[in-house]
């Protein structure tokens, strides 16, 4: 899976949306309501280098993985940064940023749920 099937990914989910946080940020994240579930780092030299949040037991086996590392700043919530997506199974990381998105919406109140998922309240 490469950057841009990816960021479709991410956009599709129910609820996502994506928001370009300006220099000197540059972030490129998704999240579902007001909760980020993954970013991309748009800016020279990580661009392109995703992060998304991960579950405790997955987090010790992905920074034990070449090319993942704890993420800046929030590697103590359980985030992890891959360098190259490319070099993930495309099932295997749609299955960790579907993880991090469930987590991301299970955080909502009920009523930020159903608004997220555009259903009536």
């Amino acid at each position: 899976m490469n950057t841009t099937q990816l960021k479709t990914h991410c956009g599709g989910l129910p609820g996502a949306h994506s928001h370009l946080h300006a220099p000197p940020v540059n972030v490129l994240s998704y999240k579902v309501g007001e909760k980020t579930f993954a970013y991309f780092k748009t800016s020279e030299p990580e661009q392109w280098r995703f992060s998304f949040r991960a579950s405790p037991d997955r987090f010790l086996e992905l920074t034990g993985m070449p090319g993942v590392k704890p993420a800046r700043y929030m590697g103590r919530y359980h985030w992890v940064t891959i360098v190259d997506v490319r070099r993930f199974p495309a099932d295997y990381l749609v299955e960790l940023v579907q993880w991090s998105y469930d987590k991301a919406l299970s955080s909502l109140s009920k009523v930020k749920q159903r608004e997220a998922l555009g259903m009536p309240l």
